[in-house]
């Protein structure tokens, strides 16, 4: 079942592009978080929404806010589409699709496509804002933004 507002974020650790392990535990109570879920790197609405993410990156990171891109593609994949787009955030890679299913992320298209998801973590671990965006990579941005932006 998918996760809601007002659910705790479940626990995970990936691997980021660069093979660094991301604990959720030592960033939950430091900084509120942007956790967007995505397709596939490299493929036009992800790289669309990836670079959007980069040119708003300094402005969540101002707020005290962390971005971090999942998908299941993996670490090396998640390090060439970082260094081609220049994107300064964590991309993990959940290879297993595990955290995408702890989340409850749903596909599209018949399942044959990943979900295209964002959600907002508070301080506490809460979930306080979800925007299911599959056909539009960048709307959910700006809402995010602004969910931060009260937080």
């Amino acid at each position: 079942m998918a996760l809601q507002i007002g659910d705790n974020c479940p626990s995970f650790k990936l691997a980021n592009q660069f093979g660094e392990l991301i604990d959720s535990s030592n960033l939950i109570g430091t900084k509120n978080l942007v956790i967007y879920f995505y397709p596939k790197d490299d493929t036009p609405g992800c790289t669309k929404e990836a670079c959007s993410f980069r040119d708003s990156y300094e402005e969540f990171k101002d707020l005290g806010c962390e971005v971090l891109g999942i998908s299941s593609d993996s670490v090396e994949d998640h390090k060439k589409f970082a260094e081609k787009y220049r994107l300064s955030f964590n991309l993990l890679a959940d290879t297993s699709k595990e955290l995408r299913k702890a989340f409850g992320v749903p596909g599209n298209l018949f399942g044959l496509i990943p979900g295209r998801v964002t959600y907002i973590i508070d301080l506490k671990g809460k979930i306080r804002g979800v925007y299911n965006s599959q056909t539009n990579p960048l709307g959910h941005i700006e809402q995010a933004l602004a969910l931060v932006k009260k937080l």
